[in-house]
């Protein structure tokens, strides 16, 4: 059997303390490639800053983890080239001014030119154009984003577009790479209960492709595995729990 695309994480007793106090402490759990793994707790408990140290981009202060079998912070460089980010305010966020088309082709040029092969970069002009209109074409299936259902398809600016909308282009832009892990902020925010529950149907069904997911949330789903984070203020609460199938 192909061994699965997706990285494994991993954290045992994780924590970051910055120049205000702690920020997340004693983050310990184990996820398999292809797991939607969801980081849940109330807003201001580290949510953010332990995705943004799972992708290997911000240094914790105690515990170690491990991101596709590369050793956090240590190999931090390395888990970035494996790790592409979604949404996160702040970080990696869509440029309103852009449109559709502007956002997909900057990505897919940015991708072919910093992140091929010189085999790749050797090929004629046209061929790597193919090339980058076919990882557009597959990413947009993957986030479930038809640009014909948009009003003004690939060139509505990003501003005219629903939140869900903007979710799944982050989610496109992101998968362009070929990611072995996705990282997802805010996945629930300002979304209905409908648009709540399609967004975890495109996670879930990203996960099931064979990348691993990592996401926070306000509120996880039943069947991710669910890491809890709690305000500085509490006592540490990290928990993992695996839903039955």
């Amino acid at each position: 059997m192909e061994s699965p695309h997706g990285a494994a994480v991993a954290a045992e007793y994780l924590g970051l303390e910055g120049p205000r106090g702690r920020v997340f402490r004693n983050v310990t759990f184990s996820a398999e490639p292809g797991a939607l793994v969801t980081i849940e707790g109330p807003s201001g408990s580290g949510r953010t800053c332990l995705l943004l140290a799972l992708t290997g981009r911000m240094r914790t202060t105690e515990g170690h983890a491990r991101t596709g079998g590369l050793r956090l912070p240590r190999q931090a460089a390395a888990v970035r080239r494996i790790a592409a980010l979604g949404p996160v305010p702040g970080v990696s966020e869509l440029d309103p001014a852009f449109t559709v088309a502007e956002h997909l082709n900057e990505r897919a040029l940015l991708q072919g030119r910093y992140g091929a092969s010189l085999r790749t970069l050797l090929r004629p002009r046209a061929e790597r154009r193919a090339a980058a209109g076919a990882r557009i074409e597959k990413a947009l299936e993957a986030a479930g984003l038809d640009l014909a259902t948009l009003p003004k398809s690939e060139r509505t600016s990003v501003r005219d577009l629903q939140r869900l909308e903007a979710l799944r282009l982050s989610v496109a832009l992101a998968l362009i790479g070929e990611p072995r892990l996705l990282a997802v902020d805010d996945t629930d925010l300002k979304l209905s209960d409908a648009e709540r529950d399609r967004a975890w149907a495109l996670l879930r069904s990203v996960a099931d492709s064979g990348t691993t997911v990592l996401a926070v949330c306000s509120e996880a789903p039943e069947d991710a595995l669910v890491v809890r984070t709690a305000s500085v203020t509490e006592e540490p609460a990290t928990e993992e729990e695996t839903a039955d199938a």
